[in-house]
């Protein structure tokens, strides 16, 4: 479902960080504590038009992706993640503590944990308290 189709978002622009891969201390099985993990996240902001259509072509007029990179590369090499859902809930929280951003997905996925398995995740859609 495309999510700029849902009523609350109908007036947002997505800006998004995809496929973003970082070597993170991540997982509660022994053999994935020996060592960091790459670990693969996406992140999708929806942002009101009004905060995210600029009018001079300046970059402090809208939502930056370097935030979005820089704050997510930070929070995933500060400690040991046991779960993947600890990871998603630090990212969903550091995104709508920016209060121009109405709705955040974030997903993780991690490629290289099981040899017959393309990827296992976790992904998660929250809109900003009201």
């Amino acid at each position: 479902m495309n999510d700029l189709l849902l009523p609350r978002l109908a007036d947002c622009r997505r800006i998004f960080l995809h496929g973003f891969s970082l070597e993170v201390s991540i997982g509660f099985h022994d053999f994935e504590r020996e060592a960091p993990q790459r670990v693969i996240i996406d992140v999708d902001l929806f942002v009101p038009d009004a905060h995210s259509t600029p009018q001079q072509d300046e970059v402090a007029e809208v939502v930056d992706y370097d935030f979005i990179r820089s704050a997510v590369a930070e929070l995933a090499r500060s400690r040991h993640f046991n779960l993947q859902e600890t990871l998603v809930d630090g990212i969903v929280a550091l995104c709508l503590a920016r209060r121009e951003v109405r709705a955040v997905r974030v997903s993780t996925r991690k490629p290289d944990v099981y040899p017959d398995c393309a990827c296992v995740g976790v992904e998660v859609f929250r809109f900003q308290p009201e």
